[in-house]
């Protein structure tokens, strides 16, 4: 799937005065203009709205919903020499496309009393407010300045702004963002406010935020403006290197990309090609570290052919099939492949095969690279994939399985090797590294 979706667009046109030379320069390198200076085509106004809700609807539903928002854009957003401005009022600016991995970069002069901020992929939002005393709101958090993720728990990474770096009222601040995953880092005027955080879903903290969604612009309370609104999709070989560039320190490589030293079990089923480890189509078995783990977290890359199916042997005693005499097999699989439409939640990429079902739709297209993290302490599993958290179970608390609670006679194993257990399809497997969490 394309990291940016477009959706049904009806378009529409505001009269806007000429733009001076020197008001919108051009995009940087590999960056695109979502606002051109002139007019506001390709946007339309949405409020704080589930993007999940807002986006189930028919494309000519959505399209009639856009086209209605026009008459309160027109009231509130108008363009004066090449600048965006709102009257603090009204539905919030929002993008006709959807966005999934990217970093954006624009620039925002705000008002005494100015309450806004920019909503990503359509779920609030990175901070932008009065941080003075005057401004009323220092008893939640305006004192610390704007630029963090402030629709976050109390207390959790991002939310607080890790320093004040807005400038006097009446001058251009610089924003960028950068958004891997539901991973975002926040640059204001410079300073680097929130370190690779994860956003939380306001609208259901339960839930990853969607893969894909809108920008925002959310305005209420003061006057704001905007201007130099650029764009730039990241692809995936960059969104994993994003990745795997931040909290890797303890993590030890357990396969060198050579050979299978440090491996046991059938390695023969498998093979190394360009650095990769891979399954041997019609092969299989389950490979494992001759190194046993209690707790511990596991970070590599995988590739999946159409239909791939592979799966992560946790705690594996050595031999058996490691999703009953194991802790468990987490599941990777081509989840979206037709021949798997009728799978059990519980049988789908990221799940404890046959115990708790991981949240779909954050895979890439067959034949590109995933980043995936999982964590292992005592009980509790988490994955993440592409820098999305698709699993959090403490599976002691499992009550219902696939089939009988006695076919998992491992699930309650403290200690064993990590592996790969193959299912006949090339699979391929690299930058494996293990941090050991154990004591």
């Amino acid at each position: 799937m394309p990291s940016c979706l477009r959706w049904g667009f009806v378009a529409f046109a505001l009269a806007a005065s000429a733009m001076p030379a020197t008001a919108q320069p051009g995009p940087p390198e590999g960056f695109r203009a979502l606002f051109d200076g002139k007019d506001l085509e390709g946007w339309w106004g949405l409020g704080t709205e589930d993007p999940r809700e807002v986006f189930a609807v028919p494309p000519d539903e959505l399209a009639l919903r856009q086209a209605r928002s026009q008459a309160d854009i027109h009231q509130h957003w108008r363009v004066e020499d090449g600048v965006l401005v709102n009257d603090g009022e009204g539905l919030y600016l929002t993008t006709g496309e959807q966005f999934g991995d990217f970093e954006l970069r624009l620039e925002y002069a705000t008002v005494a009393g100015a309450d806004s901020g920019v909503y990503l992929r359509g779920v609030p939002q990175v901070q932008i407010w009065d941080t003075t005393k005057a401004g009323g709101k220092w008893d939640i958090g305006a004192d610390k300045g704007s630029g963090g993720l402030w629709n976050n728990s109390p207390g959790a990474p991002g939310k607080d702004p890790l320093e004040l770096a807005d400038k006097p009222f009446g001058e251009w601040n610089s924003l960028r963002v950068v958004m891997v995953g539901e991973r975002v880092s926040v640059w204001l005027n410079g300073h680097h406010v929130v370190d690779h955080a994860r956003l939380e879903n306001y609208f259901d903290r339960a839930l990853p935020i969607p893969r894909t969604g809108p920008i925002e612009l959310q305005t209420h309370g003061g006057q704001i403006r905007w201007r130099n609104i650029f764009i730039r999709e990241i692809p995936p070989d960059e969104a994993n290197a994003t990745l795997a560039s931040h909290g890797g320190d303890g993590f030890e490589r357990v396969f060198d990309g050579v050979d299978f030293n440090g491996w046991a079990g059938p390695t023969d089923e498998y093979e190394v090609s360009s650095g990769a480890l891979r399954c041997k189509p019609g092969q299989g078995g389950t490979i494992y570290t001759e190194r046993e783990y209690s707790d511990f977290a596991v970070r590599f890359q995988f590739r999946l052919p159409p239909g791939g199916n592979n799966g992560l042997a946790i705690r594996y005693p050595g031999e058996g099939d490691t999703a009953y005499v194991g802790m468990c097999e987490l599941q990777v699989l081509d989840s979206e492949d037709p021949r798997y439409a009728k799978l059990d939640p519980r049988q789908y990429h990221g799940s404890v095969y046959g115990q708790v079902a991981a949240q779909r739709g954050y895979l890439r297209q067959p034949g590109e690279w995933n980043f995936q993290e999982v964590t292992v302490v005592g009980p509790r599993i988490t994955v993440e994939l592409n820098g999305t958290r698709i699993l959090d179970a403490d599976t002691s608390k499992v009550t219902e399985f696939m089939y009988e609670a006695e076919k998992f006679a491992g699930r309650h194993r403290t200690r064993g090797h990590f592996g790969f257990a193959g299912h006949n399809d090339p699979v391929e497997f690299k930058d494996v590294r293990i941090r050991d969490l154990g004591p």
